[in-house]
């Protein structure tokens, strides 16, 4: 599959992943956005050209799979690396394949595939019994995913350290964008303010391509989940670490 769009970091994957796929779906090509966790159906975690997998194709695939890796690998397979299978299946012959990272990132199941480019959001304390009790260890398990080159989100402690060590091609997602051209876009942003740097950030590798794009390519997107209002005054957000949790209240309480 070619080429990979990976994306990594701690809160902001989902939505930077769909910013980007819809936006790419909507400028003509195909594309396919592998995300985790389902809210309500594991079909979600396939999207292809605008729409979740079928049950179909899932059952088509998972078949295939069977008959491609011995029944030995099969079983010892994680739910996880089964599905990142399923959905590389899926996507092969697309013009574009944006893979989110499950957990981490060095050891995560989408890092074994090449890819093209790294995006990075913003990193925080998550999962610490498994990528470590401080943000750097957790910033650096995520940061040695990056083989090529990477562009690096919104974040709240210093980075630079960890990315100079890295020795890797970095870009900020803040240079690829005037001040003026961020406060046209920010004014017609429909989404929580908190989504706006994920919308950057998928923007950014747009703009390194030369690929055109309009904010009026994401005017039909939902986002479920994503501080959601689904009655007045009632909103669903799928946030479930500190970090979120800052973002959230801060959201809330500009309403």
């Amino acid at each position: 599959i070619n080429p990979v769009i990976h994306i990594v970091g701690t809160n902001g994957k989902g939505s930077t992943g769909r910013f980007l796929a819809h936006t790419l779906y909507k400028r003509g090509f195909s594309v396919g956005h592998y995300t985790s966790p389902h809210i309500l159906k594991f079909n979600e975690r396939i999207w292809i050209n605008g729409k979740d997998i079928s049950d179909e194709k899932l059952e088509e695939l998972h078949q295939r799979l069977q008959t491609l890796l011995p029944k030995k690998i099969i079983n010892e397979l994680s739910y996880f690396e089964y599905t990142t299978f399923l959905a590389v299946l899926a996507f092969e012959g697309l013009d574009f394949v944006i893979l989110e990272a499950g957990l981490g990132g060095e050891f995560d199941a989408t890092n074994v595939f090449s890819k093209k480019i790294s995006l990075i959001t913003t990193i925080g304390l998550d999962h610490q019994a498994f990528l470590g009790d401080s943000i750097e260890e957790i910033a650096t398990t995520k940061l040695n995913s990056i083989t090529k080159e990477a562009i690096i989100g919104k974040q709240n402690f210093d980075i630079d350290k960890i990315i100079k060590k890295l020795n890797k091609k970095t870009y900020n997602y803040l240079d690829f964008f005037t001040k003026e051209e961020i406060n046209e876009l920010k004014k017609e942003f429909v989404f929580a303010s908190f989504l706006f740097d994920n919308y950057l950030l998928a923007m950014s590798f747009l703009k390194k391509e030369n690929i055109k794009f309009s904010i009026d390519d994401i005017k039909d997107l939902t986002l479920p989940g994503r501080m959601q209002e689904i009655k007045k005054d009632i909103f669903i957000d799928v946030g479930h670490n500190p970090l979120a949790a800052k973002a959230i209240k801060k959201e809330l309480s500009s309403k």
